[in-house]
């Protein structure tokens, strides 16, 4: 890691002393090799950034990751007043830089690293789906580069310069997500990211509460070209009404990727052959170039998208069309994200990390492949805003309206998922039932059910397929792990 302590005090500010600790003397010249947040994670030569949260001070930890050999910390503290207020010896401590703001420090170390850097990267975000398409275009630019991609969930204002100063001399490119739900947060990742390349995957209805409308959510996710590279180039989904608009950035021409549903898609799949819930088969269009085959080994619409989107990326940096398809044929599920699990009982689509209105309907769309009974135990979207109620209901329709054979609401607001789901069977029908809906007011009510065999085969007969879907904070990995067991 090609970055001093002196450096990390000129992008930072505030005020460096410099001593010894565990009998080691740095200086300003001295590099440091990682940049931490746990404690926990501190390798020697390292910099720990020590953050007061919610229930934990980071500051009580410094003399510890001292003493694990950590070159720098960087406090908002100074050692007298964290020996007053947790009791720590202030005599353990080595070099530190004190500053106003950790978590700004953070940013601005990030943001000067990432100015030395001259690797290309490529930004990724949108309402849906940013995960699976930071996978598919690393695993793409795999075939040809060696590649740094976001890990789990490290893509707001603490995960991506986490991320950023994850790069390392060896890595020839990196694909960095960016995740927001506010206006002015992507504007200061951008800042941080300085992407070569920027791909917007789609702008649905999420983060509503704070964004408001569609024309919010992209008027914040396009902030990305804020910061964009003087010669960076931008992917856009052009199956998206809103991205379709953007059709020219910094006076460049937008490059657009799709299923071929608009004359502006320059990288297209088309002739795609559903192989339900084990992927599909595509021929893949690329301008100046003969169409080729690939296989997407995930399942769903969505994820042949991915592959257009990786495909459009990967032309831009050099890839061959051989390069582009074995990079697609080799993705791997995400856990969490449409990651497909082969039970002894169940087939179980996990797809319980997040959740919206449009990624809801993806999901019920992937169940619908199956060929068993199938069941959808869906729980609360979060953050929707003043129309909550009613995006919840719309998806209990539509999930209704799927030919489900079960579905299983979870939550406060998922009873507006049951009464929809409810009101739209009984219109199919005129009052004969003909889907089991059922609804729990809590995770836990439904785990009890679910323990108990002779209740569990009410819910899920054995050899059926389960969709499992909510917004992380609702734990339904939970459900997932007991089905599992």
């Amino acid at each position: 890691m090609n970055l001093s302590i002196g450096e990390i005090a000129r992008a930072c500010g505030g005020r460096l002393v410099l001593q010894g600790a565990e009998g080691r003397m740095v200086s300003e010249e001295t590099l440091v090799d990682s940049v931490v947040l746990d404690s926990r994670k501190v390798t020697a030569g390292g910099v720990f950034v020590a953050t007061v949260g919610e229930r934990v001070d980071g500051h009580r930890f410094i003399p510890q990751v001292f003493a694990a050999g950590a070159a720098l910390a960087v406090t908002e503290k100074t050692p007298e007043q964290v020996e007053a207020e947790c009791g720590e010896p202030a005599d353990g401590w080595g070099s530190y830089l004190c500053v106003e703001d950790t978590f700004q420090a953070l940013k601005d170390m990030a943001e000067y690293y990432r100015s030395k850097l001259s690797l290309p990267i490529v930004g990724i975000t949108g309402s849906v789906g940013k995960t699976s398409t930071k996978e598919f275009i690393a695993g793409v630019l795999a075939e040809k580069y060696h590649v740094l991609k976001t890990e789990g969930n490290f893509n707001n204002e603490v995960g991506v310069p986490l991320t950023l100063l994850r790069i390392r001399e060896e890595h020839e490119a990196a694909v960095v997500e960016m995740g927001i739900s506010d206006f002015g947060e992507m504007h200061r990742l951008s800042k941080m990211v300085r992407p070569n390349f920027c791909v917007i995957t789609n702008i649905g209805q999420c983060h509503l509460e704070n964004l408001k409308s569609r024309e919010g959510i992209l008027r914040a996710k396009t902030e990305i070209f804020d910061y964009m590279a003087e010669d960076g180039m931008v992917c856009l989904n052009g199956e998206d009404d809103m991205l379709r608009t953007v059709t020219e950035v910094h006076g460049k021409k937008t490059h657009f990727f799709g299923l071929g549903g608009w004359d502006g898609e320059e990288v297209y799949a088309a002739d795609i052959v559903s192989k339900g819930l084990w992927g599909s088969e595509a021929v893949l269009h690329m301008p100046e170039s003969s169409a080729f085959d690939v296989q997407i080994p995930l399942p769903g619409r969505h994820m042949v998208i991915n592959g257009a989107a990786a495909a459009c990326v990967a032309r831009l940096l050099g890839l061959t069309n051989e390069q582009i398809a074995e990079g697609i044929r080799k993705i791997q599920p995400v856990g969490g994200r449409n990651n497909l699990l082969r039970l002894t009982d169940y087939t179980v689509i996990d797809d319980c990390y997040n959740a919206n209105p449009v990624s809801m309907r993806a999901a019920i769309d992937l169940l619908a492949m199956a060929d068993t009974y199938r069941v959808a135990i869906l729980g609360d979207m979060f953050e929707l805003g003043e129309n909550s109620d009613a995006l919840h209901a719309g998806v209990g329709a539509y999930a209704a309206a799927s030919g489900a054979d079960c579905l299983i609401c979870v939550g406060e607001n998922a009873r507006h998922i049951y009464e929809g789901a409810v009101k739209e069977e009984e219109e199919q029908t005129e009052g004969a039932k003909k889907q089991k809906i059922y609804y729990f007011a809590a995770r836990e009510d439904l785990l009890r059910e679910l323990a108990a065999a002779e209740r569990r085969d009410v819910f899920l007969p054995k050899g059926c397929t389960v969709l499992v879907k909510a917004s992380h904070g609702m734990k339904f990995t939970e459900l997932v792990d007991c089905l599992k067991q």
